[in-house]
């Protein structure tokens, strides 16, 4: 009887499994990812029923084309690039006081009106530090103990009391601004609890907004899935270029409309030096009437770790060039006019934007273009490029391993 039993049970492991939908496996097939069922024979029936679902929500057209130009790209010189042109760089050493308070009143005008709104870059967590928490529930050393999540919060209401009192109202006609925050699946809850327990930082909870950015496949250098189980393809956060996809997907430009925005500050969670909803750059961007802008600051030297800003061919749209991206010839370029280097302008993700704007790109994803990074995937840097009509410089000065694979970000 025991043996009856024995040979029963081999007899049912030696029975092969139900094979992988055959829809599926040929979907996969067509895009080369057909590996991703490579272990199907040797996993738990649950566990196959996990990786399905798990396949069945990527958007395997849109990833393909990813994969595509990112690994077409490898290898293939930069398009040409030229210095950005100084008439689109406003320095604010060269503002006269007088542009500096009509600016500074400007500014507060359209945020007592409700016009402008904060979107906070916070999806990444802080593995450089040693920590998987979100980068903004940090302690980053200060005396008071405060967090970046604190100190931002703290800069929004004192723009708010600022903003108020520049009306006849005063501090009875507070306008609140409102806050979106955008997370990732790896930081979202985490984020959502951190502001909780902590009351908001003083802010009305009814104005702060979370929302989560979406994710891709990491991929071998070779452009195939990644699996970080046998039944789960891994996966990473789309980079800072997300952002238009993720306001898109959960209708927060339809929410800002709703409330009267007209007006978008955009920046990273990583900057304890950030002047959130900035009176003066906001009154700027509207004095130019132009639909995108970008904070800068002189590079400091030839190898330091920043992107800069860049013209793409003579008269060609303003966008970003990551710093492993440029020869270390180029880098070090001088222009001879002014002495400092040619290509010099960093990008420190601090960006306006007008919302009929933002609505133009969430409209247009369809011809976004992707940026990879060989890049060890504990070290990656957030990544946000896209095309800018100008950039005010900041009166600040500051010095911003082998891969496993390729972590795709969209750089929109």
């Amino acid at each position: 009887m025991k043996e009856m039993v024995v040979g029963s049970e081999a007899g049912r492991r030696a029975t092969p499994p139900p094979p992988p939908p055959q829809a599926l496996l040929e979907r996969l097939k067509d895009y080369g990812q057909e590996d991703a069922f490579a272990l199907w024979d040797e996993i738990l029936p649950e566990e196959r029923d996990l990786v399905v679902k798990d396949i069945e929500s990527l958007d395997l057209p849109r990833v393909d084309r990813i994969i595509r130009c990112s690994l077409g790209s490898q290898g293939h010189p930069l398009p040409a690039i030229e210095p950005v042109p100084e008439a689109t760089v406003s320095t604010v050493e060269e503002r006269t006081p007088e542009e500096r308070e009509r600016w500074w009143k400007r500014g507060l005008k359209a945020i007592s009106e409700g016009k402008l709104a904060v979107v906070l870059l916070s999806g990444g967590q802080g593995t450089r530090l040693g920590s998987s928490d979100p980068k903004g529930c940090f302690n980053i050393g200060l005396p008071s103990g405060k967090s970046l999540f604190q100190l931002q919060a703290e800069r929004i209401l004192c723009v708010q009391r600022l903003a108020a009192q520049s009306t006849d109202a005063g501090s009875a006609g507070t306008v609140p601004i409102h806050w979106y925050i955008m997370t990732s699946p790896f930081t979202d809850e985490a984020t959502r609890k951190f502001f909780e327990s902590h009351k908001y930082f003083g802010l009305e909870a009814d104005q702060v907004t979370f929302f989560q950015q979406g994710t891709l496949p990491c991929v071998s250098r070779d452009g195939r899935f990644i699996m970080e189980t046998p039944y789960k393809v891994a996966k990473a956060s789309d980079g800072n270029g997300g952002l238009y996809a993720a306001l898109r997907s959960s209708r927060l430009l339809e929410d800002m409309a709703m409330r009267g925005v007209k007006y978008v500050d955009v920046y990273g969670v990583d900057n304890a030096l950030v002047r959130v909803a900035d009176p003066p750059f906001l009154g700027y961007f509207i004095d130019k009437g132009v639909t995108a802008a970008a904070k800068v600051v002189r590079k400091a030297y030839p190898q330091e770790k920043v992107g800069v800003f860049v013209q793409r061919g003579r008269g060609g749209p303003l966008t970003v060039i990551e710093y492993g991206e440029m020869d270390p010839s180029m880098a070090s370029e001088i222009n001879q006019t002014t002495g400092r280097l040619r290509f010099c302008w960093s990008n420190i993700c601090l960006h306006m934007f007008t919302l009929d704007f933002l609505n133009q790109v969430a409209n247009g994803l369809e011809k976004d273009s992707m940026s990879s990074g060989r890049r060890n995937l504990h070290q990656l840097k957030m990544l946000m490029g896209q095309v800018m009509t100008l950039l005010i410089v900041l009166g600040l000065c500051f010095s911003a391993s082998t891969a496993a694979g390729w972590l795709l970000q969209v750089a929109s």
